[in-house]
């Protein structure tokens, strides 16, 4: 049996199952939906060699989304181009509300085949990981600010506020939270509790501030690093998330 010249593939993924969808090459070529798969990367892997016995050349998508990247590298280990599509960037026909994993599938395989989609940059495996590692530093700088609120929120409620126009969190800070006395043992238990879980966020920023350091040499953007760094103001961490926080968390 001869191949066919061209085909588009449009997965719907989810966490356990991903619909799927095809378009043949061609204004007129056929479009259909040809189910939902596992998603796993077994079930993908039976999908596109089925694929590739009617086809010469299978060109891929799915949204961009929790699934990740994943999914676009196996396709792409497999020999084919695989998008995966900025979702604020699809076109979207007015008053079409009405969402199921089927009409998805379809609907993304037509714009594909259109080529009325924008796919979004797919980083290596070493760029996301050091995408996440930043992120997660940005994450413990955020719940070490709310840690920081509820200490001050508590302190406001028994009538202790540090005096107005002095930097909060600085080590003054810390040694006047530690010089209060509080009458009664479960006001200080919360206390104590609560600045423990501060001194534990500092040390979670901490570590992963070195974790950045450590990666950055060996990383194939050091020298846009660098570069930055030489550039006033800039540094290997940016503290300007923690100056904001810092004065938001005063009290």
């Amino acid at each position: 049996m001869s191949k066919h010249s061209e085909a588009f593939v449009a997965f719907d993924t989810s966490k356990l199952r991903n619909a799927v969808a095809i378009a043949d090459g061609g204004r007129e070529g056929e479009v259909r939906f040809l189910g939902e798969i596992d998603s796993n990367m077994a079930a993908i892997t039976q999908l596109v060699h089925k694929l590739e016995a009617n086809y010469e050349r299978i060109t891929f998508c799915y949204e961009a989304g929790p699934t990740g990247y994943e999914l676009q590298r196996h396709i792409k280990a497999l020999g084919h181009e695989c998008l995966v599509v900025a979702p604020s960037l699809i076109p979207k026909k007015p008053g079409d509300r009405v969402k199921t994993n089927r009409r998805d599938a379809v609907s993304l395989v037509k714009l594909l085949r259109a080529g009325e989609l924008t796919a979004v940059w797919v980083p290596d495996r070493r760029h996301e990981a050091m995408r996440d590692l930043t992120r997660a530093r940005e994450t413990a700088v955020i719940d070490l600010r709310a840690k920081r609120q509820q200490v001050s929120a508590f302190l406001l409620r028994q009538g202790r506020w540090y005096p107005a126009g002095k930097k909060t969190w600085t080590k003054a800070h810390m040694s006047w939270i530690a010089s209060q006395k509080l009458e009664y043992p479960q006001h200080r238990l919360v206390l104590e509790e609560a600045m423990l879980a501060v001194r534990q966020a500092q040390e979670r920023i901490a570590r992963l501030e070195a974790a950045i350091r450590d990666a950055v040499p060996d990383w194939s953007l050091a020298a846009a690093v660098e570069g930055l760094m030489a550039m006033r103001g800039i540094d290997l961490v940016g503290k300007s998330h923690e100056k904001r926080y810092r004065s938001s968390s005063a009290g």
